[in-house]
């Protein structure tokens, strides 16, 4: 019995490139393809795929808000994260939203072919630098991990946005948002928010857009 699969890109070439070469294997049927979140999302609803491959930065709808549509309404179908990114907050917000492995998009052929057919089975494959830093975060042996929130503020701060205009995006209040910062400075050994992006920047904890 095959392996339904979704491929959700936004770029054409890849979507392409990775449906011919899937298509090579006789256990692999590609089904669909998606250019961004929102599309993922309804073609998981109408084709009913095994493995969805999931990119994190796509227009409309990015990957990790895709993922957790598709978890909540369609528990059952299986999401391989594949990206070029692999920063600690893209790998955290993946996986605890439901993704259920994590490649990135320079992994060998036959890397990605076994762990499609892992995931389908149910179960997890990380690349090993991810699955290194993800179990240490979830160990907490990295005693200065930023939180979740943590990470959303700093990525926030990167952008340039004020202590009030991330209390918006985040609907929480400035004091709380100061907070946050206090708490990022603790964790970074920083003393100011330029110091703690440079320092979040050179850890790999967040990445700026290009």
């Amino acid at each position: 019995m095959s392996i339904r699969l979704l491929i959700s890109d936004d770029h054409p070439v890849v979507r392409a490139g990775l449906s011919g070469m899937l298509s090579g294997e006789p256990d692999f049927e590609v089904v669909g393809e998606a250019a961004n979140g929102k599309e993922a999302v309804a073609l998981t609803g109408e084709l009913r795929p095994d493995v969805v491959l999931m990119d994190l930065r796509m227009p409309e709808m990015d990957g990790v808000t895709a993922i957790g549509h598709i978890k909540a309404e369609y528990p059952e179908t299986q999401i391989l994260v594949l990206t070029t990114y692999e920063s600690d907050a893209d790998i955290l917000r993946a996986v605890e939203t439901g993704a259920s492995g994590y490649l990135l998009k320079d992994a060998p052929r036959e890397e990605l072919f076994g762990a499609i057919r892992v995931v389908a089975r149910g179960s997890s494959p990380l690349a090993p630098t991810v699955a290194t830093r993800l179990m240490q975060r979830m160990r907490g042996e990295d005693e200065e991990a930023l939180s979740t929130r943590e990470i959303e503020v700093l990525e926030l701060v990167a952008r340039g946005t004020s202590n009030k205009e991330i209390a918006k995006v985040l609907w929480v209040s400035e004091t709380t948002v100061k907070s946050h910062m206090l708490h990022i400075f603790d964790k970074l050994g920083v003393a100011d928010r330029t110091a703690a992006v440079t320092e979040a920047l050179k850890r790999g904890i967040i990445r700026l857009e290009p």
